[in-house]
């Protein structure tokens, strides 16, 4: 089963639910950030979130996204039983659009569910991709993962935030280190390139998005996006879309 839900010109976030289906949520436009417990993940254009069944999650859709939700019965196909990111290919990509026009009952040994077979036989071979940020459970933590979400420009330094807290920089680092497995700058610094992902999926310029995060200059946001990806912004979301046809 396949739904489509076209974003209007503002954003969309969908409260926390779970369902006895797997799903996968795919950005054809746009992009799509997932949160589940422990972790936030990003879904880039001509990608996919797969998400096991039961795993509480709530998504949020950039303004004018085009999203699908492909909903995978249990034991459907060996489809991985924790989160994880899929590159969706063009074929794939296709069939997706395909199936969510088509309705909801159709005959077992039909064209359509033919068709939905070879979707999750494609959808099983679909490689990995590590595009998330583990997110805190700590409520001190959880409070200003909120904050910087909410507010990516927010310069306030590590010792700032450690002062509102009511703690010293070291338990605050010691802290975030054993909660997620990286220092509060890094943690930071990756939360600002997926916030980075989504807007520029979402349509944003380079420009907009570096003086967004607070970065002084575009050029030093560009440096730090290739270290995160490997490529500078525009040529990553760029790469992606032409993938996509």
């Amino acid at each position: 089963m396949v739904h489509r839900v076209d974003v209007e010109a503002r954003e969309r976030e969908i409260p926390v639910h779970a369902h006895r289906s797997g799903q996968l949520v795919m950005a054809l436009r746009g992009a799509v950030s997932c949160s589940v417990p422990g972790a936030l993940w990003m879904v880039p254009p001509q990608a996919g979130v797969w998400i096991p069944g039961g795993t509480p999650h709530s998504n949020h859709g950039t303004a004018n996204a085009v999203i699908f939700y492909l909903f995978v019965a249990p034991d459907a196909a060996p489809l991985p039983a924790h989160c994880c990111t899929l590159r969706i290919s063009p074929m794939l990509s296709e069939m997706i659009q395909y199936l969510a026009g088509q309705p909801l009952s159709y005959d077992a040994g039909g064209p359509t569910a033919r068709l939905a077979h070879v979707l999750l036989d494609q959808l099983c071979a679909m490689p990995t991709e590590e595009i998330s940020l583990p997110m805190p459970q700590d409520a001190r933590l959880r409070k200003v993962s909120r904050a910087m979400m909410r507010d990516p420009s927010d310069r306030r330094t590590q010792a700032d935030w450690a002062r509102q807290l009511g703690m010293s920089e070291r338990t605050l680092n010691r802290l975030c280190t054993s909660l997620t497995g990286l220092s509060f700058g890094r943690w930071r610094r990756q939360l600002h390139m997926l916030v980075a992902l989504r807007e520029l999926s979402g349509g944003a310029t380079v420009q907009q998005v570096a003086y967004d995060l607070g970065y002084e200059s575009p050029s030093a946001f560009i440096t730090m996006f290739k270290k995160a990806f490997g490529k500078p912004p525009a040529t990553y979301v760029n790469d992606r879309l032409l993938a996509g046809g």
